[in-house]
């Protein structure tokens, strides 16, 4: 696999984001996923940056509890 894709797992250790709702982004769009095979894969720069632009948001989006 290419280091530009992470697993779901992967990205929910990177964000601390609950499953769930990390599913919702990628429903919604907000991240880039791609299926290989049987498994789901995330962009890793999407997900960052999805994380910045959460972070910098004045809309009370602040990102995962930590």
């Amino acid at each position: 696999m290419d280091k530009e894709w992470i697993t779901t797992r992967e990205a929910i250790e990177i964000s601390g984001y609950h499953p769930y709702h990390l599913r919702r982004l990628i429903r919604d769009g907000k991240i880039k996923s791609q299926k290989f095979g049987t498994v789901w894969q995330v962009n890793r720069q999407s997900l960052l940056d999805y994380l910045q632009e959460a972070q910098d948001s004045t809309d009370g989006r602040r990102g995962p509890k930590r």
